[in-house]
């Protein structure tokens, strides 16, 4: 492999399923490059990345790690991603600063469909990607060939093997090059040993060069003609057409190592360093405007406890100085990231990941120049993911209502897959997140990070009532104090109203016997008293007419009125036949086809009306459900669903229509509702 000219900083980023050994590798990296004294264990909880109180409890990453170093004079950041599908928006985010992407995988093909979504995201956004097959010791009789067929049923590009393992039993003890054709011995902690290249593994070697010239060939011409021809590129040829490749987003090189071993990591060092492209090209990919001046991307938002906001950004076009007036404000420093240390820069490059300080008005996605941050800005930009599972928060604390705001307003800065809402149905201020442990997480930081403890509890439905049959009554209000009384006096006949007509009021006053002063009183007294119904639920779908009454020209009044309207309603609606109704929900369930019976299942066993399915447009391999199913039951769909997928289905749901609820289950609701109000 032949030297290259010093590139600018570049910028790899780690990604790959949970447990995958994302962190190790990052660790390993780091130590082979001599930017950290010894390489740190996840279990140990010694690693750089992974250093808060939420990581270390959950032995997990629960946020991006940022780290650089220096390899054979050049300059690298590192993002480590999480693992986790509930926290795949920092992993989305962090991509977009990416000159290339480490994919981190297992050596198990049963694993490989959880993959298969990541490989997507990678080349919708054309963001350059090679695989690294990690945890190669524990791959007992694991062979290569089926790893990379299992990993090639979920990508899109063409798999390139770059290594082939060498054995010794079920150990893998090494790896051959298959372009420089060089064998090597792995030494924990050291260098790999150049070795002779072993008799056994000469075929294999053969066959799997073969396959990767002729991967190559497929895009580039002179190549195909050599391989016609049977003529042997130079390897420096070869070199250059992975790199090529690699930066188009044509193939995916495929390595091989041991991170916890330090096995493979110096020839995946190599590979960074030689095929990855620099920074110019990644942000011509992404759009990035033409012109002139400081220009930078922000990937990621902290609000940390003593330092206030860092707002971590990959520069496209430097240089950055300290004191910079960004948007009318003055930059108040310049951090190069490593764990949870940060070393302050003077100025920062063209490539450079750092963190700038206390820049209030920017925000994650923000295209930076001197004149501030612009989310219009033209760029590639991943939209928030839907939220999926939701939580309902109460402070502990009621004096901590305001606090409560202001704390979720910053998480939902560092991440935007957070969504707050106040349900107006059930008075619930809601959470929404990715899953489970993503919303554990948030209600986590609010505590250590901003002092608001909250408790955690389901979400209500918002279960509703209504009729179904009509009648007419008479209400009277009249009430005598010292001075003036009240007194109203009104008829009124409710009725039903088809499903999803929602209120209507008439009045047929004729002769004045309700003057029309009164007649919005009435009508507001009738929606307060169908605010709870007999069942203690609001109720909806009917109407309401209005048509005789008397007053008094002296004790008459508006309150009077709305509460002979309300006494009405409520007096009405025990003899109208009283019933429940429960949202109905459009539900669409997006699986790999393996899985496709399962969710059959899971949706009558959720009392789910399945629609129909097909092949989910655009995604082989992949089929897309459509149901009809009660809110009640979604609440928590997303946990089973991952559970019976790998951790891969996806849903998305959007409210259809109310379906009367009747029987044992709604006996159990409006018990609960009526214990609730006690």
């Amino acid at each position: 492999m032949t030297d290259k000219p010093a590139s600018p900083p570049r910028c790899a980023v780690l990604v790959g399923s949970y447990m995958s050994g994302k962190t190790t590798l990052l660790e390993a990296l780091l130590a082979t490059a001599g930017a950290i004294h010894r390489q740190g264990t996840v279990k140990d909880g010694t690693t750089l990345g992974d250093a808060t109180p939420e990581a270390r409890a959950r032995t997990m990453s629960v946020e991006p790690n940022f780290a650089s170093a220096e390899y054979l004079g050049e300059r690298w950041s590192f993002i480590d991603c999480p693992g986790s599908v509930e926290l795949a928006q920092d992993a989305r985010n962090a991509l977009m600063a990416a000159d290339v992407a480490v994919v981190v995988a297992e050596p198990e093909p049963d694993k490989a469909l959880t993959l298969g979504p990541l490989l997507r995201f990678l080349d919708e956004y054309q963001i350059p990607h090679m695989i690294f097959v990690n945890k190669m010791d524990r791959a007992g009789p694991m062979r290569a060939r089926d790893i990379l067929s299992a990993l090639q049923g979920v990508s899109q590009r063409p798999l390139v093997l770059r290594q082939v393992p060498i054995r010794e039993g079920e150990s893998v003890t090494g790896y051959v090059d298959l372009v420089s054709e060089r064998a090597y011995r792995y030494q924990p902690g050291k260098p790999s040993d150049l070795i002779q290249l072993p008799d056994d593994a000469k075929d294999r070697e053969d066959e799997a060069r073969q396959e990767l010239l002729e991967s190559l060939a497929d895009f580039d011409d002179t190549l195909l003609e050599q391989l016609l021809e049977d003529v042997q590129p130079p390897a420096e040829e070869i070199y250059a057409q992975i790199a090529k490749d690699l930066a188009d987003d044509l193939i995916v090189p495929v390595l091989l190592g041991a991170a916890e071993q330090d096995a493979g990591v110096t020839r995946l060092w190599k590979a960074l360093r030689h095929d990855a492209p620099g920074p110019e090209m990644t942000a011509a990919r992404l759009g990035l405007p033409e012109g002139t001046g400081f220009a930078a991307s922000v990937v990621k938002t902290l609000h940390l406890p003593h330092s206030g906001k860092l707002s971590i950004a990959r520069i496209w076009r430097g240089p950055l100085k300290d004191g910079t007036q960004i948007g009318g404000h003055r930059l108040s420093g310049i951090y190069r990231l490593k764990g949870q240390e940060q070393e302050k820069l003077a100025q920062a490059e063209t490539g450079d990941v750092v963190g700038m300080g206390r820049m209030d008005d920017l925000q994650t996605g923000d295209l930076v120049t001197e004149k501030g941050g612009a989310k219009d800005s033209g760029m590639l930009w991943p939209d928030p993911l839907s939220p999926v599972y939701a939580r309902a928060l109460a402070p502990e604390n009621r004096q901590d209502e305001v606090k409560l705001s202001a704390s979720m307003q910053r998480l939902q800065e560092e991440d935007p897959s957070l969504v707050v809402e106040h349900d107006q149905e059930t008075g619930q201020l809601l959470l929404w997140g990715q899953g489970d442990i993503h919303l554990q997480i948030a209600a986590e930081r609010l505590k250590t990070r901003y002092n608001v403890e909250v408790n955690v509890l389901p979400p209500q439905t918002a279960y509703l009532e209504t009729i179904r049959r009509g009648t007419k009554k008479h209400a009277r209000f009249k009430r005598q104090t010292g001075g003036h009384g009240q007194f109203a006096d009104i008829h009124v006949e409710v009725s039903p109203l088809p499903r999803g007509a929602g209120f209507e009021f008439h009045n047929k006053i004729v002769g004045g016997a309700v003057p029309k002063q009164y007649i919005p009183a009435v009508e507001a007294g009738v929606k307060e008293g169908m605010e709870r119904g007999p069942l203690g639920f609001p109720v909806v779908d009917l109407e309401v007419t209005l048509f005789d009454g008397q007053h008094h020209s002296v004790d008459s009044s508006d309150q009077a009125f709305k509460t002979a309207g309300r006494i009405a309603i409520q007096e009405s609606l025990p003899e109208c036949e009283p019933v429940l109704l429960e949202p109905i929900f459009e539900v669409s369930i997006a699986v790999p086809n393996d899985f496709t019976n399962k969710i059959h299942g899971l949706v009558s066993t959720r009392r789910g009306q399945i629609l129909g399915f097909a092949g989910k447009e655009g995604w082989e391999g992949w089929d897309e459900l459509k149901a009809y199913m009660p809110q009640s039951e979604i609440h928590d769909l997303i946990l089973e669903l991952r559970s019976l997928t790998l951790g891969i289905g996806m849903f998305e749901s959007r409210f259809d229509h109310l379906q009367e609820l009747t029987g044992k289950l709604a006996e159990r609701v409006i018990a609960a509702q009526q214990q609730a109000a006690q």
